[in-house]
């Protein structure tokens, strides 16, 4: 599933200072959350000892003209993909990179790998789970070179169904590195090379099944931010390119079929998520109609989603307010009885994470228990054994990416208004201090994950850490934000236990969602000053004009 990305792009004619402060600010949020110490040596020499003596297997798939589709910039390749017709259907294959081959279990490299979790991005750059001898280089589907992998090989019908499965381990070759944007091209040009027309075909088919499975998504944009020659930065964001989502399908395709062979096998570990509670729904219903674009039911959650448009500052609103349905995801061990819960509810089907060991701790053990399995080989003792630790493993690093993530939007939304103080703007309020007329609730005012995420910006602390959406569906859940007021009491301030009133407010230039203070209704149009907007503390503070 798509999600936002933040990429800077510092202008290397812009003025020395703004570029500066810029870069101290990348550097501060490093050091603040620990991630500037490199690679332990140990761990580095264990992986070279593995590049050294490894073996590619006996099985030789280079004859198969895999391509990868990725970022532009990526060299973390974790997956290659070659899709061809069979019969009236198509023979899909999936590459993931051979990351067990690298690791030896209950070495240095395994270790530092289990304390890391998964590769954290940053707005400047990635803190990676493996050394980048392995990450980027070794481990890595770059183009021309032979590599190990784990081959998923699917045959599916004519309808994109999967009507068989294999996992083989076996040497191949890509043939090309592929961009989005070239794939894309390509692809409406009608130039690109098979695999990837028929991309197209099988990523509309499995985008048709999920929408009978009741599935969703959020797609919002990608974003960069850009140091602007005259000063100030600007955020440059376009929604995902349709190649982008059909590559996803695969993925999510090869995860649930991983989920499969592990309860069909009663081994393994799934990635599951509850379905929205009944509360979120009525809250989430409350907000479309207050933002203008009212969700009545009548359709899954999942199909409204589909219809919004992240362009439309209103509709980018209900976006990031629909978070709060894709809350409570986990991973789930068994190990012969199988999971009261299997499912993660936004795809409607069991799933697990499967095809990014590169960037992802839990997909190493994944590959191999499913690779025993689907060859009614004898799991290894490491990878069961493993099985308990990991959901904690796992939790601990994610929390540490929404923290990470959510600092790092934060210094760039004040870094894209620090230029600007004393402006005034147009914004949406998406939650306000007073209910939108009809919302029923009684005059309560229920905080938003929006207020949360604002309240950070400004002083405040969630109480787990809670994020911004993440990849395929995994958000975790928002705590209710304390807003840190400290001891001292202020005269004419509200009394000690008491909030001022104040709103979560979306702009539609720059694209800021932010903490307002004031009185202000939800749905409605308002005129908000920019306050304060500091990068080096990553706060931005607006109020009522």
């Amino acid at each position: 599933m798509a999600h936002s990305h933040l990429t800077p792009k510092i202008s290397p004619t812009a003025p020395a200072e703004r570029r500066e402060v810029l870069e101290r600010a990348f550097t501060a949020l490093r050091e603040e959350f620990g991630l500037g110490n490199g690679y332990p040596q140990d761990a580095v020499e264990d992986a070279e000892r593995a590049i050294a003596a490894l073996t590619l297997p006996a099985e030789d798939l280079t004859g198969i003209g895999f391509v990868t589709i990725d970022p532009p910039t990526s060299t973390d390749l974790d997956q290659a993909l070659h899709i061809a017709r069979d019969g009236e259907g198509y023979r899909v294959r999936y590459a993931i990179a051979d990351v067990p081959a690298f690791v030896a279990p209950g070495g240095p490299l395994d270790a530092e790998t289990r304390r890391r979790g998964q590769t954290l991005y940053t707005v400047d750059g990635k803190v990676p789970l493996h050394p980048e001898q392995i990450s980027d280089s070794a481990g890595s589907l770059l183009e021309d070179q032979v590599r190990g992998a784990f081959v998923w090989d699917f045959r599916l019908d004519a309808a994109g169904e999967v009507a068989a499965v294999g996992l083989v381990r076996a040497t191949v070759r890509s043939r090309a590195k592929m961009a989005y944007a070239q794939a894309q091209e390509q692809i409406e040009a009608g130039t690109a090379v098979e695999p990837l027309l028929l991309l197209a075909e099988v990523g509309r088919l499995r985008i048709a099944l999920e929408r009978e499975r009741g599935g969703a998504s959020l797609n919002l944009p990608d974003q960069e931010i850009v140091t602007a020659d005259g000063g100030g930065y600007r955020i440059e964001a376009a929604p995902p390119l349709p190649v982008e989502e059909w590559n996803a399908q695969i993925s999510l395709m090869t995860g649930m079929a991983a989920a499969q062979i592990m309860l069909e096998g009663r081994l393994g570990i799934l990635r599951t998520m509850p379905a929205p509670d009944e509360r979120s729904l009525r809250h989430f219903r409350r907000q479309t109609h207050a933002l203008g674009r009212p969700w009545d039911g009548e359709i899954p959650y999942g199909e409204y989603l589909r219809t919004l448009d992240a362009s439309q500052p209103r509709q980018l609103a209900i976006l990031h307010a629909a978070a709060a349905l894709f809350r409570g995801a986990g991973y789930t061990p068994f190990d012969g009885e199988l999971p009261q819960e299997t499912l993660q509810a936004a795809l409607g089907a069991p799933y697990a994470h499967t095809t990014a060991p590169l960037r992802r701790l839990v997909d190493r053990f994944v590959l191999v228990i499913c690779h025993a399995l689907a060859n009614r080989h004898e799991v290894p003792g490491w990878a069961r054994e493993a099985l308990p630790a990991l959901p904690a493993l796992m939790a601990s690093s994610d929390q540490l990416a929404g923290r990470v993530e959510r600092a790092s939007l934060d210094l760039v939304e004040a870094a894209l208004l620090a230029h600007r103080v004393g402006h005034e703007f147009d914004a949406v309020v998406i939650s306000g201090s007073r209910p939108a007329a009809g919302e029923g609730n009684g005059g309560e005012r229920r905080p938003s994950p929006l207020d949360r995420i604002a309240s950070s910006q400004n002083g405040g602390r969630t109480q787990d850490g809670g994020a911004r959406p993440a990849a395929d569906g995994d958000h975790p859940s928002a705590g209710d934000a304390d807003e840190g007021q400290g001891s001292g009491a202020r005269e004419g301030a509200p009394a000690r236990g008491e909030r001022p009133p104040f709103g979560t407010v979306q702009l539609a230039d720059p694209p800021v969602t932010a903490r307002c203070d004031g009185e202000m209704e939800s749905g409605t149009t308002v005129r908000v000053r920019l306050v304060a907007a500091d990068v080096m503390s990553r706060s931005v503070r607006f109020e009522l004009a």
